[in-house]
């Protein structure tokens, strides 16, 4: 027997977007395939939740969707859901490669011309704000994100980052380049139940779409 499919949740960069952050007229149109078939779409991303009105504008989508890999649950308004700060103690760490915060809807780094900067903020569609050191912010961070042009580095500060901050943090490069750091229940996985469940949709009804590692737990929990 053919397994129904009530939803479909889909990762976003280089799996709904092209290499170019371009949402093709194709995308678009298999999306709202789905939706006459009364099939529900909704997505998951390392984005901030900021960065995805747009996504979320042009494909019609009126669910539950998480940003951050799951650390942040918001509707198409933009209203929280639910959402999974880091402790303090952890944001305060030194991570060996440059740092960027994302905090509240705010994207925080200490030079404009930092690794990758523009690349983001032509993916999110918003500038970054420039801080001589995160303060405050360090209290309600979302996410942590590691960047660096030398990937062999971000590979060993993964390392020691899952060394040391063990049941402490999750740790997983989104990109080669981008290494987040998020509460210890953020993954896709965790999302893609609990937006399972605001649904009301059984996981097994549920088909997931992704091409990179912090994907694999949403194909865990769907299988």
């Amino acid at each position: 027997m053919t397994p129904k499919i009530s939803a479909v949740v889909s990762d976003v960069d280089d799996t709904l977007v092209t290499d170019d952050k371009i949402l093709t007229a194709r995308t678009q149109a298999a999306v709202a395939d789905l939706r006459a078939n009364g099939i529900v779409f909704s997505i998951i991303s390392s984005r901030p939740p900021r960065g995805l009105r747009m996504l979320v504008k042009f494909l019609g989508i009126t669910t539950p969707f998480g940003g951050f890999n799951g650390g942040v649950l918001a509707t198409p308004e933009r209203a929280i859901i639910a959402k999974h700060l880091l402790s303090p103690e952890i944001a305060r760490r030194a991570w060996g490669a440059e740092v960027w915060l994302f905090s509240g809807h705010d994207w925080l780094v200490g030079h404009s011309d930092e690794p990758y900067v523009a690349l983001e903020e032509r993916t999110v569609g918003f500038p970054p704000t420039i801080v001589e050191d995160f303060g405050a912010a360090l209290d309600t961070t979302a996410k942590i994100v590691g960047v660096s042009a030398d990937f062999e580095l971000l590979a060993r500060c993964e390392r020691d980052a899952h060394a040391s901050l063990i049941d402490q943090a999750s740790v997983v490069r989104s990109q080669p380049y981008y290494l987040d750091i998020t509460h210890p229940l953020v993954n896709k996985g965790v999302a893609l139940s609990e937006i399972a469940n605001l649904l009301a949709v059984p996981l097994a009804e549920v088909a997931v779409i992704g091409d990179g590692g912090n994907d694999v737990a949403m194909f865990e929990r769907s299988s």
